[in-house]
């Protein structure tokens, strides 16, 4: 019997009820039952959870495989014991008290064939209150790596691996640790991989919070088992990734969540064990921790470090009590701007008995900046702009904020001034009005035959942002994705007269984030896709010697006048007719009275934008007047079966009476 595409692996411990939902959605999934051959431990459970599985096995004949054993106190042991009995392509390690989507194993195998990778993380989503990690699931990844992601920072083994990498670097969990086990698992396999898959698009794994909170993941205990695992942990670094930026990337991660998550644990414990703590901590991390991490690092972990590795514990134990009130209040933290630097408030700051640098409390880089669009059109040669950005947490004093236009491949940019204006009032919304931004609206006209230093803006996209400063600070930021309702994120796209001639000009805003950018020359917009004509060619029903053209024309706007009928005969004679335009539809009348003799040709055109004229049905009646008391006439010509051809002639009278006169 050929091997499953999937083992999945269950460690169960006093899983009821949630066992049956789990085995269920692995059961019924749509990549089929041949496909798969589930595999549950139960670590010595004591609440029907046997019986269950019993039953389930019965439900399910020949697809779940059942171990029992004695309590293991962990996930660990179970684990291993399922893996080697795995016989899948794959392993999907799921704990009990969770359950899959539909699809999740047939798109996470599909994912990992299609693109040669060892491990694909699924999308996870918290049930009943459970916190899930997101950063690493913004968007699908095909093929990534540990080091150029954010996968490292999940490290649980809720995900699909190629066995074969598992059983090549011998990868089993310890099963000496209460917890963070998952890491000395994970993290090999992840950097063993030949890639790694990110599958962000499908709710794959439903992470659920049990009522009696006895997920066996989330069991702790202390500062203990912490520092029990996080040496090992750092070796593991230490031993396979050389240092640099990788290792760097790797670091972040221990240096934020497992430090913080030890610390809020030590508030626990009696005196002399918090000072055995901090002392075992401070010696963890020291081959980690270097001051050029700094800039990867929150201002509050920079801090939280500095003490950690001083052994300042009563300042830490402050900063603990700070950072528990700072997650309860709605106020942000208040900073102090200095020399163009902003600093958090947050404990010691510029305390001269603890001599702590300002480097672990700088927040420049992390302010908030806020920005609102409520104006954004292109009227002529003119981009209008108004709303208004802040720095959060900053008084807008000395403000120095400028427009700032910069082309997206060639990096050329050019900075504008803008008109500074009120806001009274703004920023009662946010943190309890505790900060007030009176001075942060904006206005710009911003002419592209001149916003060049003096010249025109080349061709090109010109994305919009505004360098807000104020005090000395400035930051960057794309504007758009915040703007009234009244404000368009549309694409517009005008045609408009310059000294150079007609130019394409389209604002629009990008997809996904909806930021304002500036299209010169239909680089993503073109003009001919909004200009078209009917393929009904006629004499207008209340002009019979009058040609009518009738069509769309959806630009945003376009010079008064430019939208003609451009027509030219073989004998050099040429002229145009202006365009009658209501809403996006626009008729063209040629008064073909006043041709002279020829065979005509021609286009709509619009500067240099041109679409040729429909064919005119070859069995249109000839238009007939008299000019000076000649018969004249206007009919299809004999070559217009390849376009528009128009044939323009006096009437030749002995030719006419002969064919009167003839029998």
């Amino acid at each position: 019997m050929a091997a499953p595409a999937v083992s999945v692996i269950v460690a169960a411990y006093n899983a009821m009820p949630y066992l049956t939902r789990c085995i269920t959605s692995v059961a019924e999934q749509s990549i089929g039952q041949d496909e798969l051959e589930i595999i549950v431990v139960d670590d010595g459970s004591t609440d029907g959870t046997a019986r269950e599985l019993e039953r389930l096995a019965r439900a399910y004949p020949g697809l779940i495989n059942i171990f029992g054993q004695q309590n293991s106190g962990g996930p660990s042991a179970p684990r291993n014991v399922g893996l080697d009995h795995a016989h899948g392509r794959f392993v999907f390690f799921l704990d009990a008290d969770d359950y899959l989507g539909p699809e999740a194993l047939e798109r996470m195998v599909a994912m990992a064939e299609q693109n040669g990778t060892d491990v694909v993380l699924g999308k996870m989503v918290g049930v009943g209150g459970r916190g899930a990690p997101t950063s690493m699931f913004r968007r699908d990844q095909p093929k990534t790596d540990v080091f150029s992601s954010r996968i490292y920072w999940t490290l649980n083994p809720m995900k699909l691996f190629r066995r074969e990498l598992l059983e090549r670097h011998r990868l089993r969990f310890p099963t000496d640790l209460s917890i963070g086990e998952d890491q000395l698992f994970v993290g090999p396999a992840y950097l063993n991989a030949t890639g790694v898959s990110v599958l962000a698009s499908y709710d794959c794994l439903y992470w659920v919070q049990r009522e009696d909170e006895g997920n066996i993941t989330l069991r702790t205990g202390g500062t203990e088992p912490r520092l029990t695992f996080l040496p090992r942990v750092i070796d593991m670094i230490l031993e396979n990734v050389p240092p640099g930026p990788g290792r760097d990337h790797l670091a972040h991660r221990h240096l934020t969540v497992e430090v913080q998550q030890l610390l809020d644990h030590l508030v626990h414990e009696t005196r002399p064990q918090q000072e055995k703590a901090l002392a075992r901590l401070a010696e963890t991390i020291a081959p980690l921790w270097h001051e050029g991490l700094n800039k990867r690092l929150s201002a509050m972990a920079r801090l939280r470090l500095h003490l950690v590795r001083h052994r300042m514990l009563d300042e830490l134990l402050e900063l603990i009590r700070f950072e528990k009130e700072l997650t309860q209040s709605k106020v942000s933290t208040p900073v102090v701007v200095h020399d163009g630097r902003a600093l958090a408030r947050y404990p010691f700051l510029r305390d001269p008995a603890r001599d702590i640098p300002d480097s672990c409390y700088d927040v420049t880089a992390q302010l908030g900046v806020r920005h609102h669009v409520t104006l954004a059109d292109v009227r002529g040669t003119t981009l209008h702009l108004a709303g208004h950005g802040y720095l959060h947490r900053v008084a807008t004093e000395d403000v120095t904020t400028e427009l700032l236009l910069r082309e997206r491949d060639s990096k050329e940019e050019f900075r504008l001034p803008l008109t500074h204006t009120a806001t009274p009032g703004l920023g009662a919304d946010e943190d309890e009005g505790h900060y007030a931004y009176e001075k942060a609206g904006f206005e710009a006209s911003v002419d592209i035959t001149t916003a060049a230093d003096g010249g025109p803006l080349r061709d090109g996209l010109w994305d919009i942002s505004l360098a807000i400063g104020a005090q000395g600070i400035t930051r960057e930021v794309r504007i758009g994705s915040k703007r009234s309702t009244a404000v368009s994120g549309k694409a517009a796209t005008h045609v408009v007269n310059t000294a150079e001639g007609p130019r394409a000009v389209a604002l629009y805003t990008t997809y996904p984030h909806g930021n304002f950018t500036l299209d010169l020359g239909e680089q993503k917009h073109a003009v001919l896709p909004h200009l078209g004509l009917d393929d009904t060619v006629r004499w207008a029903p209340d002009a019979p010697t009058e040609l009518e053209f009738t069509g769309r024309c959806t630009l945003a706007a376009h010079p008064e006048g430019a939208l003609t009928v451009a027509l030219r005969n073989d004998r050099g004679d040429s002229t145009s007719f202006v365009a009658s335009t209501t809403g996006s539809s626009f008729v063209v009348r040629v008064p073909v009275e006043g041709l002279p003799a020829g065979i005509w040709h021609g286009e709509l055109q619009l500067g240099d934008w041109a679409l040729p004229l429909p064919t005119i049905p070859s069995n249109l009646n000839a238009a007939k007047w008299r000019r000076r008391a000649l018969p004249w006439y206007a009919k299809p010509a004999a070559d217009g079966e390849n376009g528009f051809a128009l044939h323009v002639a006096r009437t030749d009278l002995v030719k006419a009476m002969t064919r009167r006169i003839k029998p």
